[in-house]
């Protein structure tokens, strides 16, 4: 259940605001509500919105939140909302250094949310929007039987990550969709191409194999069955928008394009957080664990405060944790601005010794990172910001899998930790599909392509995805990838799937990045 907050936390909530002000972070107006362990772990199965839609994958992460915490594998320290007032919850069971700890990186993430432009395009009443989703899904459910409503949202959220998350941050783009004209005016265009074909008059008869060439002629035919077939493909380019590609062209039911138009709209929404997990995490815990050391903390809390931040900070083997990451380049980027540790001159300093104690005390650090949190995301993040020098200094290394399956370090090399990064931060991780083709040998079916980028897609997943795409565009399915370095079409008929051999493709492999020893 929810608590009020109570005269004690209100006066930290107000000191801890108080500083946040004065260290330069700008944030909109904060709630904080008092919650059990219960009602947390509900609020965040939800998302963070407790209004929202019901679906079994909520109740389903509530479990395993509930569990982990009873068997003390896991603990939520804060849930903060990208909102305007920007709401947050804090556990009733924590104690008053883990409280401070939580409002002081509340406060982080509510000045991140609000100044990095990659938040900009959200709804920022999105506790209402989603409590409207909710409301349209519940009256689906009551008018179309609760059964089949659950069942076309499990397809729906099988194909949530495959929208355009740069699609906001292009207001003045055209919208795709089918091509101008009916089909009988391009089959009539396609029967008068030979009459089409632009001549020149020739005057005497003689003289018109000399003035229109038929090579040239043939040419001119050619280009105009081009541009024909060009307007004929449908989408004309590649759809990168796969969930509103279905949403505007599949056959589906208003009620059923409405819950498409909800699952997409709240994939869009999250996705800035996803874009920038490194930073926005990292952003929070600087500052909190700078309004912790230099303002908030008690000598009484002092061991609390430590073993509350080291546990944010835990690291293992083969695992990269965001905080501890973002929290140590935010650093590194004060540090050096700081120091001078940056332009020309430092970067032809080639002595490892000379560079580590350089110092210029120029004392931009502040100025740098705020400069930084406005416009970057964790790709341009990671790619500006990640040096040798803290590679090297993180002791940050590519790990792969030897014959036996166990984890093994592949290379420590800058250049190839960099790489992995940026690899595996782009488009969360996702492998990346677009619509190419929506009537492909003219039946009808759907053709995807999958951007490979040296990882092969997941066979469980690519199958599941094609059935709930099979689904949902009601006819075969087929997707164009590599597998095992060979291009193939793989391809879901509704009943069974199979593979072809595609032409022109390459392969590869991929990799991970880890921190510390093995």
């Amino acid at each position: 259940m929810t608590v009020a907050l109570p005269a004690d936390l209100r006066r930290i909530r107000d000191r801890i605001r108080a500083w946040a002000e004065e260290f330069g972070l700008d944030f909109p107006e904060t709630f904080f509500e008092v919650l059990d362990h219960d009602a947390l772990h509900e609020v965040a199965a939800y998302g963070g919105f407790p209004t929202r839609y019901p679906h079994w994958r909520f109740g389903m992460q509530y479990e395993q939140l509930r569990k982990t915490y009873a068997y003390g594998l896991q603990k939520i320290y804060e849930l903060v909302i990208n909102n305007d007032p920007c709401y947050a919850y804090l556990m009733r069971s924590n104690g008053t250094t883990d409280q401070k700890i939580v409002m002081a990186h509340v406060y982080g993430h509510a000045d991140f949310f609000k100044n990095n432009l990659w938040f900009g395009p959200t709804h920022r009443k999105m506790i209402d929007q989603m409590a409207n989703h909710g409301t349209r899904v519940r009256r689906y459910a009551d008018r179309w039987g609760a059964e089949k409503v659950e069942r076309f949202l499990d397809d729906a959220l099988c194909l949530e990550n495959l929208v355009d998350a740069h699609e906001p941050y292009r207001p003045g783009a055209a919208r795709k969709g089918a091509p101008d004209g009916g089909a009988d005016d391009l089959d009539e265009e396609e029967r008068r191409i030979g009459e089409k074909v632009p001549r020149l008059r020739a005057g005497p008869e003689y003289m018109d194999r000399y003035l229109n060439p038929p090579e040239e002629l043939e040419r001119a035919r050619r280009r105009m069955e081009r541009d024909l077939e060009t307007r004929r493909r449908f989408p004309a380019k590649p759809e990168r928008d796969v969930l509103r590609f279905l949403m505007e062209n599949a056959p589906l039911s208003s009620w059923q394009r409405d819950l498409l138009a909800i699952v997409r709209a709240e994939a869009l929404y999250f996705a800035p957080q996803a874009m920038t997990k490194i930073m926005n995490e990292g952003w929070a815990t600087y500052w909190h664990s700078t309004i912790m050391t230099e303002r908030a903390l008690s000598d009484d809390e002092l061991l609390d405060y430590a073993d509350a931040h080291s546990s944010t900070l835990a690291s293992s083997p083969g695992r990269l944790n965001p905080y501890k990451l973002g929290l140590e380049l935010w650093r590194d980027i004060a540090d050096r601005w700081d120091r001078g540790r940056f332009g020309t001159e430092y970067s032809r300093c080639t002595d490892w010794t000379q560079r580590r104690s350089w110092d210029t005390r120029t004392g931009l650090g502040r100025a740098k990172i705020f400069e930084v949190r406005k416009a970057y995301n964790d790709v341009t993040f990671i790619d500006e910001f990640l040096t040798e020098d803290f590679v090297r200094e993180k002791r940050l290394f590519v790990y792969g899998r030897n014959a036996e399956g166990a984890k093994v370090i592949e290379s420590r090399d800058f250049a190839k930790v960099k790489e992995t990064l940026l690899r595996d931060l782009t488009n969360f991780g996702n492998p990346v599909v677009e619509v190419l083709d929506a009537n492909h040998r003219n039946r009808g079916e759907l053709l995807l392509r999958h951007r490979w980028e040296g990882l092969d897609l997941r066979g469980d997943y690519a199958r599941d995805t094609m059935e709930a795409l099979h689904r949902i565009w009601r006819r075969p399915v087929h997707v164009a990838t590599k597998v095992e370095g060979r291009g193939r079409i793989l391809v879901f008929d509704g009943t069974r799937h199979s593979s072809e051999e595609a032409r022109g493709e390459e392969g590869g492999e991929g990799s991970s990045v880890g921190a510390g020893d093995p």
